[in-house]
């Protein structure tokens, strides 16, 4: 079983001689424990082209210290990353399997083989408060690093490594490397050990010419950077099952092929069909669990918000022995085609979508002059779902028109500004309306079908009824509400 902790942490580049300030009179510190020596070793595991390095991840099998074993550390935000480890076990050609499924997204079925052995010479320090809370760890390592896959003479360093305690602060991180740098030491311009010493096969290749500045291209291709940077986050997450990374993973997808959809006239939409209709089947993968998760939680919602008299037999036992073995087959399933040599062709070609877009000639031109015409289109084909919708299928398609003009709308936010924001949370919240009205056109089935097993398993029934018949009245309250919600969104004005 793994266990996961967020780090945050900062190295620094000292020159040897340089000695280490005095730490023990900054603000919160009632006094400096160590220094405690330890030697470690570690092996980094990496694909022969160096993907995870490069993405920012490390793999190693550590031995020495007092958290010997295997580390998989996963960028979370800035100085921050989510180690996931594991016990030592054997030393081994390959990875544990819980860790190589973690690191796919960058992998995608490449052999993860040893790329290079550290060894650490280490001294620690622990800053400590008056109760003796930790609240930072110094360490100096006397570093020496080689690969392993050119038989490359021995690397030497020192560094220094300044760790958030958990009862630290970040200012105090920022005060300590105010202190290391009155004392001639420097933030490191490597990550990670294993970056410094292998700087010179991750040489950075050179950008291909595009369009820059303020060009529609320039928009639209940050927007679909920051979808591809999101869904690779969230696909660890989703194989861990954790907090809503499913529902997050599927968003990223969606808004990267609607923004391929709605800005067809930028990026050419020929290029980018196959792509496209990849995306709609991960979404469609993803969707399975995603929408029981939603349901599960509509249906214990609306149970909690019952009088409970109202709420008859073993409804709450029901709803778990329905959707347990639904959702965890779901995640299986979508853990499944996470691992499927065609998410690792999409994943391809969406790195293949960001370092060569398929730019038409209106990509060069402004943005101010380009957008908001594109942006009108998607509006106009939302108007033609909108206008006169009543039936379940016209309301969800109106829907899913309105999410592609949110979606088309935030692409031009860092444009227009306040404007386009106003005006995507209008759009989202006829959206959200519509949204409700189809959670509820897919709920009323699975009630039905509740009710009817309860029925036939001699339990009770009426309450799954009565949640069936709240439903039926709030998708009537949707349809109800929706002409004038939908009057009041008007025409986009980006300025």
């Amino acid at each position: 079983m793994s266990s996961s902790v967020n780090e945050t942490e900062r190295k620094y580049e000292a020159l040897d001689g340089t000695p280490l300030p005095d730490l023990a009179d900054l603000p919160g510190v009632a006094a400096v424990a160590g220094p405690e020596e330890q030697r470690l070793e570690a092996v980094y595991y990496d694909t022969a082209d160096l993907r995870l390095a490069r993405a920012g991840l490390t793999l190693r099998r550590r031995t020495g210290g007092d958290d010997a074993g295997w580390h998989l550390k996963l960028p979370v935000g800035v100085d921050t990353r989510q180690e996931v480890r594991l016990p030592p076990g054997r030393a081994a050609k390959r990875p544990p399997k819980q860790l190589g499924s973690l690191v796919q997204v960058h992998a995608r079925g490449n052999e993860l083989a040893p790329v290079a052995r550290i060894r650490t010479r280490r001294q620690r320090w622990q800053l400590v408060d008056d109760r003796g809370n930790l609240l930072s760890e110094v360490v100096e390592d006397l570093v020496s690093g080689q690969s392993l896959a050119d038989g490359s003479p021995v690397d030497s360093w020192r560094e220094i490594e300044v760790e958030l305690g958990e009862r630290g602060d970040v200012a105090l991180l920022d005060q300590v490397e105010a202190r290391l740098a009155d004392a001639g030491i420097t933030r490191s311009s490597s990550s990670a050990k294993l970056t410094r010493l292998l700087a010179d096969r991750m040489a950075a290749t050179t950008p291909s010419s595009r369009p820059t500045g303020d060009s529609a291209g320039d928009v639209v291709l940050s927007y679909l950077r920051a979808q591809a940077d999101a869904l690779k986050h969230e696909d660890p997450r989703v194989r861990r099952d954790e907090d809503d990374a499913v529902h997050q993973m599927r968003v990223a997808t969606r808004r990267m092929r609607s923004a391929l959809q709605a800005f067809s006239a930028i990026v050419e939409r020929e290029d980018t069909r196959e792509l496209t209709d990849e995306l709609k089947w991960l979404a469609g993968v993803l969707g399975e669990a995603r929408d029981l998760e939603v349901l599960r939680d509509r249906f214990e919602n609306g149970l909690a918000a019952l009088d409970p008299d109202l709420v008859l037999g073993s409804a709450k036992a029901q709803l778990v022995r329905h959707f347990a073995p639904l959702e965890s087959a779901a995640h299986e399933a979508a853990v499944a085609a996470l691992d499927s040599g065609r998410y690792f062709a999409l994943l391809d070609a969406v790195d293949a979508l960001i370092a060569e877009p398929p730019f038409t000639p209106l990509a060069g031109k402004k943005a101010a002059k380009v957008l908001p015409d594109l942006i009108d289109r998607t509006y106009r084909r939302l108007a033609k779902r909108a206008e006169g919708a009543h039936s379940d299928v016209e309301l969800h398609e109106a829907r899913k028109a309105a999410k592609r003009l949110r979606y088309a709308v935030e692409v031009s936010e860092p444009r227009f500004g306040k404007s386009a924001r106003k005006y995507r949370k209008k759009v989202k919240a006829v959206q959200e309306l519509l949204g409700e009205h189809q959670d509820s056109v897919v709920a009323r089935p699975v009630l039905r079908e509740l009710g009817g097993k309860a029925h036939l398993d001699g339990e009770n029934g009426f309450t799954f009824g009565l949640l069936h018949g709240l439903e039926t009245a709030a998708a009537q309250r949707v349809e109800n509400r929706f002409p004038a919600v939908w009057r009041e969104l008007g025409k986009p004005k980006l300025r």
